[in-house]
């Protein structure tokens, strides 16, 4: 009994902390950086720009799906109308991704 009750109150603290964390933020060094990371669609980039506040000034997010989109014009040159699909579907786009 005594166990769940230290696990019970773990989590209640890990819950406050990322209460406080989204409600308040936390300190974002003042400048710019952009930031990759590999995704299993490709490139997902992140730019952010700080003041030094507790929140970043700007928040952008490249979406992988946008700029593989963009090669399926080259793709479909020269192919039949039903191959659009298969060109397409290779890239793997996510729409929501490539709508921003």
């Amino acid at each position: 009994m005594e166990y769940v009750k230290h696990i019970m109150e773990e989590s209640m603290e890990a819950l406050i902390n990322h209460f406080k964390i989204v409600t308040q933020g936390f300190k974002v060094p003042a400048g710019e950086v952009y930031q990759p990371v590999e995704s299993p669609r490709g490139e997902l980039g992140f730019y952010v720009v700080s003041s030094g506040g507790n929140r970043p000034y700007r928040v952008h997010i490249r979406g992988p799906s946008f700029v593989n989109l963009q090669l399926v014009p080259n793709m479909i040159e020269g192919n039949l109308v039903a191959d659009v699909i298969a060109c397409v579907a290779s890239v793997d786009p996510v729409m929501g991704d490539a709508d921003r």
